[in-house]
């Protein structure tokens, strides 16, 4: 295998962990001729930082990001993304529950002809109030995006370099990489791989990743689907709301012909159906602006094409 490899490791406040898996990671990465190892330290303040300044200053293969403060997982995978150098790039957590001697697994699982390969962590070592959650969230985002996985968000992976400079990972979308990549056209598989318990510390996450996570699936799926076409998301709710105003206004203009009821008596219904049109309008101005928008940008992306071509 020709291939370089670049491992890119997230850190937040896992000082007791990362000698371990330093020596770890170097036992097996010295099997390949090229690899490196990028710590990306987003903002610890455990002393985390110091422990791999030492680490990078004895090995050369080792090199360090520091971010000045926690700006979250994504943005700490993106800044490895943008410096990792391998034809490979393996992501892994530093907690040491994602295991090293996965990585020759994972490195012929995507020799296969895969673009990526996501771990799937089979027989998980965590709570029940994580996997719960984990398994709803799983199927709802295959069920949602069409990529189908069991295990999305799980931390070891390995990519072709080609889709870590595709991918705009930030805010929350680090959990939803398998399906951004899928949704580009590129090819996912998924292997098992071996989990252990966390040895120090407790996880940085809590239960509000939950929301957080809602909301960004739902941001991925307006991106990807609705970007060039926005009248069609707008023009549903649209559609749906002009409806029920329709509905909410025949049902009084029958009772008054057929039933002789006054208007006046039920005038909370015609009022509720009025609202409910000029949302339906609304929702339509807002899908034809964001067309119009849309279109802008593609003619001006069309033009930068032609003038390059010429």
């Amino acid at each position: 295998m020709n291939n370089s490899i670049s491992v890119v490791v997230p850190i937040f406040n896992e000082k007791d962990s990362i000698l371990e898996l330093c020596n770890e990671l170097t036992k097996i990465l010295k099997q390949y001729s090229e690899w490196e190892v990028i710590f990306v330290d987003d903002g610890s303040t455990d002393g985390s930082a110091e422990r791999l300044i030492e680490l990078a200053g004895k090995e050369k293969n080792i090199k360090l990001i520091q971010l000045h403060r926690n700006y979250g997982k994504s943005a700490a995978l993106a800044e490895g993304f943008k410096y990792a150098a391998g034809d490979y790039v393996i992501t892994m957590d530093a907690d040491l529950q994602d295991d090293p001697n996965e990585i020759p697994n994972l490195v012929n699982k995507i020799e296969e002809g895969f673009d990526l390969v996501t771990g799937w962590k089979k027989n998980r070592k965590d709570p029940w109030s994580k996997r719960f959650p984990s398994k709803i969230a799983n199927f709802t985002t295959g069920l949602i995006t069409g990529v189908k996985v069991h295990d999305m968000n799980c931390g070891l992976k390995i990519y072709r370099k080609v889709v870590t400079k595709s991918l705009d990972i930030y805010g929350g979308r680090h959990r939803y990489i398998p399906a951004l990549a899928g949704q580009k056209g590129f090819r996912v598989a998924e292997l098992p791989v071996k989990h252990h318990k966390r040895k120090y510390g407790t996880t940085k996450y809590g239960g509000s990743r939950l929301f957080h996570g809602f909301f960004d699936l739902i941001t991925i799926l307006f991106l990807n689907r609705y970007t060039q076409k926005p009248l069609h998301l707008f023009g549903l709710f649209g559609l749906a709301c002009l409806s029920i105003a329709f509905l909410c206004e025949l049902y009084v203009v029958i009772l008054k012909l057929f039933f002789g009821h006054p208007f006046q008596k039920h005038f909370a219904m015609m009022l509720f159906g009025g609202m409910l049109f000029v949302l339906g309008l609304w929702f339509f101005s807002v899908g034809l602006i964001g067309e119009m928008v849309a279109q802008t940008t593609q003619d001006k992306e069309d033009r930068v094409k032609q003038v390059i071509e010429n």
